[in-house]
C-alpha cells in the first residue's frame, strides 16, 4: 500500500519576521515616467476610472458634469469626456482631445460646450493646473445654494481650509467663455471652488488628486449639511486648522486615497483601460 502523508493546513504556522524591522509610515515614491506617451497614457487612464468612480458615487447627472486633463506634450490640448456617454461607460478610447479654440483634434462624438467654457479657462489661467473636475453633485449643490464658503469643522474637511474659493456670479449655464475666466480667476491657486447655485469644482496637480478632492470636497459638503441639520457645529481654530491643513491638504495623500479606489475599479472593470 502507498502511504500517504497527512498535512493538517489548519495547524498554526511560525511566523517569518523580518530580520530588520523599520519604521515605515508614507509610500515609496512613484517613479517618474519615462516619456510623454507613458505619461499621456497614465493621465488618460486615470481619466477614465475617475468618470466610472464618481458615477459608483452618484455624480453623473445627465449630461452634466467633465472632468479634464492637459496632454503632457501639447500644453494648450486636454483631454474630455464625450457628450452623452455615461460615466459609468467612459472607456480610455472613448475621450476626446481638444485644443485652446475649442475644436476636437482626436474623436468624433460630441463635445461638452460649459465643459469647453469652463476648462479651458482654467488650464489656461493656471499652467501648474493637470486636472480639473466639476459635476452637479447632489450635496455640492445643496452647499452651493447657500452661497457661502464651507466651515473648518473636522479633520478632513481641513484639506480645504483656506483653499476654496467661492464663485457668486451665477447667469445660467456657462457656455461663454468670459464666465470661465471669472470661474478661472477667482479659483486662482486654490484646489476647489463653490459656484453658487451650481455645484463644486476641483482641480489638482494630478488627475488623481482632483478627482479625490472633489470627491472630498462633495463629502464635506454633506457632512456640514447633516451638521447645521443637527445643531450649531463647532469650528476648529484658526491655528489648528491651518497646521492640520499643512499635514493633510497636500496633492500626495490625495494621489493615494484616489489610488486605492483605482485599484480594485481596474480590476472588477479592466474594459476601461480600451
Amino acid at each position: 500500500m502507498n502511504a500517504v502523508l497527512s498535512i493538517d493546513r489548519n495547524a498554526p504556522q511560525p511566523l517569518e519576521l523580518n530580520p530588520h524591522p523599520q519604521q515605515k509610515y508614507w509610500f515609496d515614491p512613484v517613479p517618474p515616467r519615462t516619456s510623454v506617451q507613458a505619461e499621456r497614457r497614465h493621465r488618460q487612464e486615470r481619466l477614465a476610472g475617475a468618470f466610472r468612480l464618481f458615477a459608483r458615487f452618484g455624480f453623473a447627472q445627465g449630461l452634466a458634469g467633465h472632468i479634464t486633463a492637459r496632454d503632457p506634450e501639447l500644453s494648450d490640448h486636454f483631454w474630455v469626456n464625450p457628450l452623452g456617454i455615461h460615466f459609468s461607460r467612459i472607456k480610455v478610447s472613448d475621450l476626446l482631445l481638444v485644443n485652446s479654440k475649442g475644436e476636437t483634434v482626436i474623436g468624433d462624438r460630441p463635445l461638452n460646450k460649459a465643459a469647453f467654457a469652463i476648462h479651458a479657462a482654467i488650464h489656461e489661467h493656471n499652467p501648474k493646473i493637470v486636472a480639473a473636475a466639476h459635476t452637479h453633485s447632489t450635496y455640492g449643490k445643496a452647499w452651493s445654494t447657500l452661497g457661502r464658503k464651507l466651515d473648518t469643522i473636522t479633520q478632513d474637511s481641513c484639506v480645504f481650509h483656506g483653499d476654496v474659493a467661492l464663485f457668486d456670479d451665477f447667469t445660467g449655464m456657462v457656455v461663454d467663455t468670459s464666465e470661465g475666466e471669472r470661474i478661472a480667476r477667482a479659483l486662482g491657486d486654490r484646489k476647489g471652488a463653490i459656484l453658487k447655485n451650481h455645484g463644486i469644482l476641483t482641480a489638482g496637480p494630478t488627475v488623481e488628486a482632483a478627482a479625490w478632492w472633489y470627491i472630498a470636497l462633495d463629502n464635506a459638503c454633506h457632512t456640514q449639511l447633516l451638521a447645521e441639520a443637527a445643531g450649531k457645529p463647532q469650528p476648529i481654530d484658526e491655528d489648528t486648522a491651518r497646521h492640520t491643513h499643512s499635514q493633510i491638504g497636500g496633492p500626495e495623500g490625495a494621489i493615494h486615497s484616489f489610488d486605492s479606489l483605482y485599484q480594485g475599479l481596474v480590476e472588477a472593470e479592466p474594459e476601461l483601460l480600451l
